[in-house]
């Protein structure tokens, strides 16, 4: 029997089946729609961390006070809970500034200490994060982008940068380049807005440290330095924990300093988020699973309603072969169909869930539907609908002429 009469058999099955059909193909719909979605969050995810891992600059490393003990050594480059620097707290300070300026890998060096501050404008009054920064070399060292403005230059003092949100949503009346706020009240003017969707002020920390009066002079909450080779950052890394025990007179088993990497805590990140989408996708895959047990049990009872024409067929000269061919045609119909509805609800539940979920994580880099996902899910549901019909089919085919044509 040719494979066109074969397929025009199947399809004339699934057609004269169509309550059963549909609800079998309900089964891998959910399924693939389940992983479509899933897998589209998860590159959507990768993307964006891929794109943050390369704004955020793998030659950037940042000190600061305290350390995490846990046993896993990728929670090495993680910052400790507190940054803030007091008396019963260890603290960074000149000398760990001496102690770096003597590692040759360093290029360059920038001392940070932040806090919260009322400012005013026009009467309005909030609460806002304030970052003091070594104005001569925080430039050369960020990875921000500038929307309007500049960057703050050496000989700066009383002027400040703010983020995009600051300016544009905070107050009643935006914020631009040349206005004056008042901080804790001082009188700053705004030089810069930076392209981001903060509401947080840097400023020259000589300024911050006369405005933040807890903060003690030459002691730094973070210091950030950029190295000379980013190749080198592991190296460099070893390098800074050895320099910086020797001077702080610690060992291993009491540190009291954390060398934290961005690049690497983005990668630790991206790998968490990737056994996240791992897992949703592990749970999806259920569904695929309860469709395959639909299609076995369509299939099964198909073989049973066709005993009498698989007879027939089998007294005119249809072989075992074309018999099994018949009915793996008609599961992977099944599956296909399934697919491609499958396929078409989930690409709009990718499109829909990031407006769904709001600003959760596990959407904010968007969804991305591959191509190459898309032929996955179809060639997947395809074979685990023609799979889950291989014992029914198998069965159907090896029926006796005699038997079959006696069944009632």
């Amino acid at each position: 029997m040719k494979l066109s009469k074969c397929l025009k058999h199947a399809l004339n099955m699934m057609i004269h089946s169509k309550l059963r059909s549909w609800l079998t193909i309900i089964g891998i719909v959910i399924g693939v729609s389940s992983v479509i979605a899933i897998v589209s969050i998860g590159e959507g995810m990768e993307q964006s961390l891929n794109a943050q891992i390369d704004d955020l600059g793998g030659d950037i490393l940042t000190i600061t006070p305290g350390f995490s003990r846990s046993g896993d050594k990728h929670f090495r480059y993680l910052p400790t809970l507190s940054t803030q620097a007091t008396d019963d707290e260890t603290v960074l300070d000149r000398s760990d500034i001496q102690a770096l300026k003597g590692i040759p890998d360093i290029d360059l060096i920038d001392t940070q200490i932040r806090g919260n501050v009322d400012v005013s404008y026009r009467g309005e009054t909030g609460s806002l994060s304030l970052t003091g920064v070594d104005q001569k070399v925080w430039s050369k060292i960020t990875t921000e982008d500038i929307r309007d403005g500049r960057m703050l230059d050496s000989a700066d003092q009383n002027v400040i940068l703010i983020g995009a949100s600051l300016a544009d949503n905070y107050f009643d009346q935006t914020l631009g380049i040349n206005k004056v706020i008042n901080i804790e009240g001082s009188s700053f003017r705004i030089v810069g807005i930076m392209d981001d969707q903060s509401t947080n002020v840097i400023m020259p920390i000589q300024m911050a440290y006369q405005v933040l009066d807890d903060k003690e002079k030459d002691i730094y909450d973070s210091i950030v330095v950029k190295i000379r080779d980013e190749e080198n950052l592991d190296v460099v890394v070893e390098k800074i924990e050895y320099k910086l025990m020797i001077t702080r007179h610690v060992t291993e088993s009491d540190r009291d300093f954390t060398v934290t990497s961005n690049v690497q805590i983005m990668e630790m990140r991206s790998e968490m988020m990737s056994s996240v989408s791992l897992f949703l996708t592990a749970i999806a895959a259920v569904s695929l699973l309860v469709g395959v047990v639909g299609i076995t049990n369509t299939m099964f009872t198909s073989v049973l309603e066709k005993t009498k024409e698989i007879g027939i067929m089998k007294a005119i000269g249809a072989r075992n072969r074309d018999i099994l061919t018949i009915f793996l045609f008609n599961a992977g119909l099944i599956g296909l169909v399934g697919g491609i509805i499958g396929v078409i609800l989930g690409i709009f539940i990718s499109e829909a869930l990031p407006y769904l979920m709001g600003d959760l994580t596990l959407a904010s880099g968007g969804t991305i539907v591959s191509l190459n996902v898309v032929i996955l899910a179809l060639s997947i549901s395809v074979l685990v609908g023609m799979f889950a019909g291989v014992i029914p089919a198998y069965q159907g085919s090896k029926l006796k002429p005699v038997d079959a044509l006696r069944y009632e």
